[in-house]
Formats: structure tokens, sequence, C-alpha cells
């Protein structure tokens, strides 16, 4: 059961957030700001490739690597292939995980590097396949870990990420709020070099601004009723969140809301992207999880018993859209089937902006869910 009242008492919740969730979250603007400022610290900025490289593949446990490879892959588009190296291993442990280079990677190749940990042997064993192969190898991972060594022995680019003091009190998952930004915005800005995407640092400062505004919308002093990220908490909070996704950001958006609605709240979400989405979620609008479905006798005595869960649809937008657009239609079936339906769509803006906002207001969403839950 959620507790909305913990929701609008900022020291309840500041007491209640062990994980530093919230400062997390509020702090993600500023975690970019120190990342361009690391990027620019290691030489990013003097950077004069040759050319784009024929591939870009992503390495790093869990989260980490997912969600990084997403967004870069989402930002390039059919600019130059990226690819996620998936982990083999006996358990997600970082000691236990291993890479292995395709076949084909070569002296062309470019491999990033993404662990807020930065200690995986699986990880010094890939760069020393790299070195051998001639690929070029770019890493972000915490100063001083043996990665940054690792990187280095083998003449590639390491730059520290961007960390708070209370980081180094538990590991943190990517997942948690800042993290993402703190992995990606180095690569953003090295890839910016490359003319795979377009991350400026004035876009950079854009996206850090953007990130600060979405916290003194959401932040903990602000009331459940002019809060977005609370409103949605509460919304979700006696249902299963059926997140459908629409514009070229917003799909990974969806995809990292989930993952941080199961790791920061231990809550199951599904995802999809419209148009698809009506058609591979409409069974499940009309079925059992369906908001009018009760199929026992409707006079029994219920106040022993625990709320059914329904489904409730979030349909994320990464910007206004003109013309055509599945958001009518995806309104349309959510009330057909008495389904409720929440709806996030961010300012104008560039494209990094607006997917910006769209990860900001929804992790802070899944923290207040974590913490007014109990999780």
């Amino acid at each position: 059961m959620l507790d909305e009242s913990l929701l609008d008492d900022p020291d309840a919740l500041t007491r209640s957030d062990r994980r530093a969730l919230l400062r997390g979250a509020a702090e993600a603007g500023a975690r970019v700001r120190t990342a361009v400022r690391h990027a620019a610290e290691a030489g990013i900025a003097e950077l004069k490739p040759d050319g784009r490289p024929r591939a870009v593949l992503i390495a790093g446990p869990g989260m980490a690597a997912t969600g990084v490879a997403e967004l870069l892959g989402t930002l390039a588009g059919a600019s130059c292939p990226l690819t996620r190296l998936t982990p083999t291993g006996v358990a997600p442990a970082g000691g236990a995980l291993r890479w292995d280079l395709p076949g084909w990677a070569g002296p062309v190749d470019l491999l990033l590097i993404a662990t807020p940990d930065g200690t995986e042997p699986g990880l010094e064993l890939l760069i020393e396949q790299a070195y051998r192969r001639g690929s070029t190898v770019a890493a972000v991972a915490p100063a001083g870990t043996p990665l940054a060594e690792w990187v280095q022995g083998s003449h590639g680019l390491f730059v520290p990420m961007a960390t708070a003091p209370y980081d180094q009190e538990e590991p943190l998952g990517a997942s948690a709020p800042g993290v993402l930004w703190a992995l990606l915005t180095p690569l953003l800005a090295l890839l910016d070099r490359t003319g795979l995407v377009s991350a400026p640092p004035t876009a950079l400062q854009k996206v850090a601004d953007r990130l600060d505004r979405v916290a003194e919308r959401c932040g903990p002093a602000i009331a459940a009723y002019s809060n977005p990220a609370k409103t949605l908490a509460v919304e979700l909070a006696e249902a299963l969140p059926v997140i459908w996704t629409e514009g070229t950001s917003a799909g990974p958006a969806g995809r990292r809301f989930t993952a941080a609605l199961a790791e920061l709240a231990g809550r199951p979400a599904l995802t999809a992207e419209l148009p698809e989405a009506l058609a591979s979620h409409s069974m499940l609008l009309s079925g059992a999880l369906a908001a009018g479905a009760d199929p026992d006798d409707f006079f029994r005595d219920r106040v022993e018993e625990a709320q059914a869960l329904h489904a409730r649809v979030v349909l994320l937008r990464d910007r206004p859209i003109g013309g055509i657009s599945a958001a009518p239609a995806a309104r349309e079936l959510a009330l057909s089937h008495d389904t409720a339906i929440s709806e996030l769509e961010p300012e104008e803006g560039g494209e990094l902006e607006t997917l910006a906002e769209l990860i900001a207001i929804t992790d802070f969403a899944a923290v207040y869910l974590a913490l007014a839950s109990g999780a």
C-alpha cells in the first residue's frame, strides 16, 4: 500500500530515503555539468578523429550498458551500427561476467565501456581483446578503479565518472537517478566529435538546465497536486503500469522507466511503442487486468480482501507531435475498456532536452513510488 501522507512530508521522505535516491534525482543536472568538465579534462574536445568508426560496440554490466546503448543508438539513428555486447556468466555479479568481441571487430571499430563499478575482471579481458584487434577503446567509470589502469594500459581513453560522496556508501545500479547521465554524458561528447550524434557543449548545457527545471517541479517540497512525478506515483500505486510510447526518444525513456520501476520500487510494468502497442496490448486491457474485470460475486464481502490489480496506461510522448499520431486511438482504446490513462509530454526543445525531461520525471516517479511503498 502507498503511504500518500509521506509524499507531502519532505522531512519524512528524506528520512526514509536510505539510498539517497531523491538526492540523486535532484542532482542529475549537476552530474551532467561535472561529466562535461571531466570529458573536457580528458581531452575529448581536442580529439581530431580520422573519420566515423565502422561500428560502435558498448559493454558494461546490466542496465548501465543497456540504458547507455539504447539512448546512444536512438540518437545516432542509422548513421552507424551500434551494438551492445551482452555478457555471459553464471551470476549477475561483476566478477562472474564475461564479454567477447564479435569476430568481425577490428581497427576501424570503437569499443565503449560504461560501468558505475569499474572492478569487473571480465572488462579487463575485453579490453585486452580490443587491444589485440586494434580497436579503439573509451571508457567511463569511477576514478581510481582498476578499469582506469586497464584502459590507459591499452592506450585507450578513460573519463572519470561524475560521482558524489554518498555514492561510495553503496554501489548504485544504473537505474539509480543521476547515474545514467554521469555515464552517458562523456560518451555523448565523444560521439559528437566523431560526428555520430549532435551533442555539442551548448546542447549538454541545455540538458543540464532542463534536468534542473524538472527537479524544481518534482522535488520533495512540491505538493503532490502540482508535482507531476508524485501524481504519477499515486496513480500507479495500485496498478500495473502499461507504458505506451510515441516518438523516437520516448521508446528508450519508456523502457528505462520500466527498469527503474523494477529495480528501485520492485514493481512490474509492461512497455510497447505506438501504434503497435494498440494491437499487442488490446487483449491485456480486455482481460482479467481490465478495470471493470471482476468475475466473482459482486455482493461478496471485500473488507478483508486486497485490492485487485488493474492496468493503467502511461502515455509518454517525446514532443508535441503534429500530423499523424496514434495518441487519440490510444486514449480511445484505454477508455473503451474503462482503463485510466496518464500522459506525459515534455516542453518543446531539442531531442536531448525532451528525452532528458521524460527520463527525469519518470525517475522521480519511480523514486516516490519506492519510498511511499516502503521498498
